[in-house]
């Protein structure tokens, strides 16, 4: 039985901004918040990190075993690589054995990660492996836009080869399951965004929006609504006017532009599929500003408020 209240945040790249976001939304959470978080993380780097901003680390759980204590802040290395994944992967087993309901990532740098061994893509992917989820998917969470992806992290040569109707329909169910349980939208308006110009033109550029997109919408599945496949060039216009809930886009790009264009500093990273919650900010270490005390810490801020929002809606429905 997974401990419905308990919420993990990782450090990510102690070299990164990770240990001043954290801090920061550390310092700005309400106490009965502390209270169910515990840091994945080592100490000194949030010391660094509570200095730089100003503040004091606040009275908070925190495991660590010194794995980013020598790390310096815009100096990634193979150390700092190591540090983040040895974080996450505490993290992860922790959720493994039941322990924690949610996980709040900060940054991590693939890079560093892969040269200290890590064997995955990213968060997402080992995340899957670890909890044994078979079908997930990344969902961008703002006050404007609220985006999932078919495809994440392809080239754009190979979007059409990874694309399918069943893929299609797997990411609508997951994003409308997401929408009324963790969200707490009963009835939500599901765009589907369409790969091609025009969303192909009746096939004039392109077959892949009739033949692989289309059908994946052909089955109601109230009480969500389903439209598409749109035009991509109105599409997320659209939706941030408020005619749709959620758009699903076909590539990274695609939705990730729009996203990082209109929310930026406010939205947030869910992974969708996992027996937990997990959500990260929408950006990466940010090296160049590191240890500088001026990293924006916004998007942290609203990841964990979103993963508490989330835990709080499935435990009452537990």
């Amino acid at each position: 039985m997974t401990d419905s209240t308990r919420v993990g945040i990782t450090l990510g790249d102690p070299a990164g901004i990770g240990p001043e976001i954290v801090v920061a939304a550390l310092h700005a959470a309400p106490r009965e918040w502390r209270e169910r978080i515990v840091v994945y993380g080592d100490r000194k780097p949030l010391e660094r990190a509570a200095r730089a901003v100003g503040i004091e680390v606040p009275e908070v759980a925190i495991v660590g075993e010194g794995h980013g204590d020598a790390a310096s802040p815009g100096n990634p290395d193979v150390g700092s690589g190591a540090a983040q994944v040895k974080y996450l992967e505490a993290a992860v087993g922790a959720a493994a054995k039941g322990e924690l309901a949610a996980i709040v990532t900060a940054p991590i740098s693939k890079t560093w990660a892969r040269r200290a061994g890590f064997e995955f893509m990213g968060h997402t992917e080992m995340l899957a492996a670890r909890l044994g989820a078979t079908d997930v998917a990344m969902f961008f969470v703002g006050p404007k836009l609220k985006v999932a992806l078919a495809t994440v992290h392809r080239p754009l040569a190979e979007v059409v080869s990874d694309l399918s109707t069943e893929r299609v329909r797997t990411v609508v169910e997951l994003v409308a399951q997401s929408l009324i349980r963790d969200l707490g939208i009963a009835t939500p308006r599901i765009g589907v965004v369409g790969l091609n110009p025009h969303a192909g033109e009746d096939g004039l550029l392109g077959d892949e929006d009739q033949e692989i997109i289309a059908p994946a919408l052909e089955e109601p599945l109230p009480p969500a609504r389903l439209l598409g496949p749109l035009v991509p060039d109105a599409a997320f216009r659209d939706a941030v006017e408020g005619r749709f809930d959620a758009l699903i886009a076909m590539y990274h790009d695609q939705g990730l532009i729009p996203v990082k264009l209109v929310d930026f500093e406010e939205s947030v990273n869910v992974t969708l599929g996992l027996p937990i919650v997990r959500t990260s900010p929408d950006h990466g270490t940010a090296y160049d500003i590191a240890g500088r005390g001026i990293a924006r810490s916004t998007s942290m801020k609203r990841a964990l408020a979103l993963a508490i929002e989330m835990v709080g809606r499935r435990a009452a429905k537990s």
